[in-house]
């Protein structure tokens, strides 16, 4: 492909019209400082010139292994993290600090450990009904009230529980109280890191089914962050992979299934269980070489050439920029 067809940082292809986004991430960067000795540190890069957009009502699902940066990304844009460059719009306007406060009430966060992200001395009540004292949308106590006791009914929590506290639920009762918690403003957006994986199997089917339901209920849009494939599948419509704090590979969900380009991606949808004996003794497991690097010391050029069985002189050289490989399907790949 020629260097006329690249797409710098991917941002020209992933813009679309701004009424139809609700959320743009234009080359995210996000560096940690690590000592390495008394007088001495070097970046880590968590998160290295990264782009995407989410429109109105869609699920982007953003996956890779552990490790990658994916959950700094949800992080740093709900400015958890202060990015070290790039620029986040939600809505249309850029976030910053002056903003970022009034912003909030339309961005929310479900985090992975249910029982670390509540507050072990606030009853369920109060839980939920903190972020509508912090954001003052309740005018008397009777209101705040049928406010929680409303969110709580919508994720399947009664009524009679909201004066008990976190530790008297189970896993899957302490993420409902999460999500109610993050519904409570009633917001646009929401990113959910990691929300089902410290779950039991049913239980993360019950769960994901209800973010659905929400979903079509109140038009929310969510940045939904795992590293089970199958899960990210069923829940996404688009779905990014990352690799090394790097966008690898972004397309339609049903199009990155059937086509796979990047060889990272090609070896994460071939460790998929397959439950058809017959078909699963047909398929080929990609085994990928070698061991990740350290994000302290990525390869130069392309951070997956280490492991990649087509790794060419250019890859060492030059890092590749995401280019659409038709239908909107963006790989960052030389020789793919």
């Amino acid at each position: 492909m020629n260097d006329a067809n690249l797409v710098s940082s991917g941002v020209e292809k992933l813009q679309v019209d701004e009424q139809e986004n609700i959320l743009e991430v234009r080359g995210l960067k996000q560096y940690f400082k690590v000592k390495t000795g008394f007088f001495s540190s070097l970046p880590l890069k968590a998160v290295d010139d990264v782009s995407f957009c989410i429109k109105r009502g869609e699920t982007l699902g953003l996956v890779g292994e552990s490790g990658c940066g994916k959950t700094t990304v949800g992080r740093s844009i709900m400015h958890l993290y202060t990015p070290t460059a790039g620029e986040i719009h939600f809505a249309g306007q850029k976030i910053d600090k002056n903003n970022l406060t009034n912003l909030r009430r339309n961005m929310q966060m479900v985090f992975q450990d249910p029982y670390s992200s509540l507050n072990p001395r606030m009853t369920v009540e109060d839980i939920v009904g903190e972020p509508l004292d912090v954001h003052k949308l309740c005018k008397s106590k009777q209101e705040r009230h049928e406010r929680v006791q409303e969110m709580l009914s919508l994720v399947g929590i009664s009524s009679e529980q909201a004066s008990r506290y976190a530790h008297e639920f189970s896993g899957g009762q302490r993420q409902r109280i999460g999500i109610a918690r993050a519904l409570a403003i009633d917001p646009e957006f929401i990113v959910c890191d990691e929300s089902v994986s410290a779950l039991d199997v049913s239980i993360q089917a019950q769960i994901l089914n209800m973010f659905k339901e929400l979903q079509s209920k109140l038009d929310l849009s969510y940045l939904f962050i795992a590293h089970d494939i199958l899960v990210v599948t069923y829940m996404s419509d688009r779905i990014a992979v990352m690799y090394l704090g790097k966008l690898i590979e972004l397309a339609d969900t049903r199009e990155i299934n059937d086509n796979p380009i990047h060889p990272y991606t090609k070896a994460l949808f071939s460790a998929v269980p397959i439950p058809d004996p017959k078909t699963a003794r047909k398929s080929q497991r990609i085994v990928l070489k070698g061991d990740v690097p350290s994000p302290l010391h990525v390869p130069s050029g392309c951070a997956f050439r280490t492991r990649c069985p087509y790794v060419t002189e250019r890859c060492s050289e030059e890092t590749p920029s995401l280019t659409d490989r038709g239908n909107g399907h963006l790989v960052a790949c030389w020789n793919i």
